[in-house]
């Protein structure tokens, strides 16, 4: 119960570190030096440009239409909400399937609940690190610096990525596990049999009531047969009455 804790502490603050950068604007960063003594700040994100100047007026500009955006941006955008989704299913999910949420079900349906969290939560992470990746790649090619949300957002994908793969290993190897062998007439013992100390516990046997039938209807035949053997029977002469 303490490792799903502990994972699902570790996938809900990665996520809310991916859900902090789709309102984040330093994406990108660069400085333009136009005039002298006058410098601006560049920055952009997904949603939109912004510049400001070194009095601390700053001017932002959504884009304009949608049309005109590359297919890049809206990849982007599209990987970005789908990571967002994915996390909080998973954070739902968590919650069903944990053993501390009282939750009525059995251990293996509670399992595997927990294994599709897990899964949800690293297609929340990997479509997170896809974003923050490809457009890392992308500003490097156009030769401009990366904003601190680029950063925030790969550490809270391996944030995600580790809490789900915990997740998924421990709640798989419950469901997985092999039924234990039913014990047999054999091996099976009587209650009394391990209330024993060692050194005096027999090893028992439970017979089952047909060979327990046979057993007696055995021995029941082998006393008839040795009774028969001690006191023979006297055979009595027949007596001709009319004689």
């Amino acid at each position: 119960m303490h490792v799903e804790i502990g994972c699902f502490l570790l996938c809900l603050s990665g996520w809310i570190l991916i859900c902090s950068n789709l309102a984040t604007e330093y994406w990108t960063f660069s400085e333009i030096g136009s005039v002298v003594l006058t410098t601006g700040d560049y920055y952009s994100n997904l949603w939109m440009d912004c510049v400001s100047d070194t009095t601390g007026v700053s001017d932002c500009k959504y884009f304009p239409s949608m049309m005109d955006l590359p297919v890049f941006l809206h990849v982007c955008r599209a990987l970005a909400v789908i990571s967002v989704i994915f996390g909080f299913w998973g954070a739902v999910l968590t919650l069903i399937g944990m053993k501390c949420t009282k939750i009525r079900g059995s251990k293996l349906a509670n399992a595997r609940v927990t294994f599709a969290a897990a899964l949800t939560y690293m297609a929340s992470s990997f479509c997170g690190m896809i974003v923050y990746s490809w457009w890392g790649n992308k500003m490097r090619s156009d030769f401009v610096e990366l904003g601190a949300a680029l950063f925030i957002g790969w550490g809270g994908s391996c944030l995600v990525i580790c809490g789900s793969a915990v997740m998924c290993y421990f709640s798989a190897r419950i469901f997985t596990k092999k039924p234990r062998r039913p014990p047999t007439y054999m091996t099976a013992r009587t209650r009394q049999t391990y209330m024993l100390p060692g050194s005096s516990r027999p090893t028992t046997f439970i017979i089952p009531p047909s060979h327990q039938s046979y057993r007696v209807n055995r021995e029941s035949r082998g006393r008839r047969g040795t009774q028969e053997s001690q006191f023979p029977r006297t055979v009595r002469p027949l007596i001709d009455s009319t004689v």
